[in-house]
């Protein structure tokens, strides 16, 4: 997924509203289609913002919300409950939607994309440039490149090859140790021998072989009965 960018997973035919859209047709968008979301932009195809389910469900919740009693309006902070107040009982998509969307560019990775997912717990990745909304990168987008993605042509990789590319694969992970860890690989198996901090850290590196292009095998044979003392 390193090398591609946020244009060649994205979702170029997204939902859109006016900023103007009733809440209703909304909600029934999310129905007709199934979608979860829709992008809120002006005329010029500009973003402004976006409404989810989560802000449709906060209508229903805040319906079941009991009146405060004064104690608790006094230490309450009136502010945020004004803005709650305005987003769960607007009747139009600008009076509902999050104005402060975490957006990507077209060149952006992937990578970083799922990186904005991850960091803000967030489904979906605007796509923009200059201002204007291109197209989506959702989690299902992310997955789909996962299952499609075509398996390096490694058939032709020498054992030392392989062995040099799991060593570096080691080396970038801060929790892989290549001094008490050692590595041997004949006909494209790789054997793991030596210590390990622990019975994790011997899975994490079964793990690891296994994404190198060209492993057939994986064997663990390491122990994990070495004292580590702090650095």
């Amino acid at each position: 997924m390193t090398s591609l960018r946020a244009r060649d997973v994205m979702t170029r035919e997204v939902a859109t509203v006016q900023p103007e859209t009733p809440v209703a047709a909304i909600a029934r968008m999310f129905a007709d289609r199934g979608i979860s979301a829709v992008s809120v932009t002006d005329a010029a195809g500009a973003l402004l913002g976006i409404v989810t389910e989560s802000d449709l469900i906060r209508r229903l919740a805040d319906e079941d919300e009991q009146p405060s009693g004064w104690l608790s309006r006094l230490f309450d902070h009136s502010v945020a409950r004004a803005d709650r107040y305005a987003r769960s009982h607007g009747i139009k998509a600008s009076e509902i939607m999050t104005e402060r969307v975490i957006t990507a560019s077209p060149g952006d990775s992937a990578a970083h994309v799922a990186r904005l997912m991850e960091n803000h717990r967030i489904r979906r990745v605007p796509i923009t440039e200059d201002g204007k909304l291109l197209g989506v990168v959702t989690r299902s987008d992310l997955v789909r490149t996962l299952v499609s993605r075509e398996e390096p042509q490694a058939d032709n990789l020498t054992d030392e090859q392989i062995h040099r590319a799991v060593m570096a694969a080691m080396q970038r992970e801060p929790w892989a140790d290549t001094i008490h860890t050692a590595i041997h690989v004949q006909d494209g198996v790789v054997e793991f021998y030596g210590f390990t901090r622990s019975e994790a850290v011997s899975r994490a590196l079964y793990v690891l072989a296994e994404n190198v292009p060209g492993v057939k095998r994986v064997v663990d044979r390491t122990s994990h009965r070495i004292r580590w003392e702090p650095a």
